[in-house]
């Protein structure tokens, strides 16, 4: 399994304000934007990302952040296997990602993803 993207993502009571505040602070742009989530990028390496989230359209939490792979079955298959908290079930989701929630031992969620 290999890692492609990690993201933080923050939680925010008002996520227009949180992506104005980032975007002019910044200077990111969003390169997606859900309404409950809106991920920002650097327009000069768009592989650097920030993501602001009121909620989470199908998990209980927000997660703290979000670790895209190149094999999500397989990462799934290892948390399980080491015995980690699974927050929320491996899952297909409709805008187009696989993913699961795992808790670290600091109590930290994690989304872990991949895309088609």
């Amino acid at each position: 399994m290999t890692v492609r993207r990690i993201v933080p993502d923050i939680e925010s009571a008002d996520v227009p304000a949180s992506v104005e505040f980032y975007s002019g602070l910044l200077g990111m742009e969003p390169v997606m934007d859900h309404g409950w989530i809106v991920t920002l990028a650097d327009p000069a390496d768009p592989a650097r990302q920030l993501s602001v989230a009121s909620h989470d359209a199908s998990a209980p939490v927000v997660p703290d952040v979000s670790i895209e792979v190149d094999d999500v079955d397989d990462a799934y298959a290892t948390a399980r296997r080491l015995g980690a908290e699974i927050v929320h079930p491996l899952t297909e989701e409709p805008w187009g990602v696989r993913r699961f929630f795992v808790r670290d031992p600091d109590g930290h969620v994690v989304n872990i993803l991949g895309h088609g």
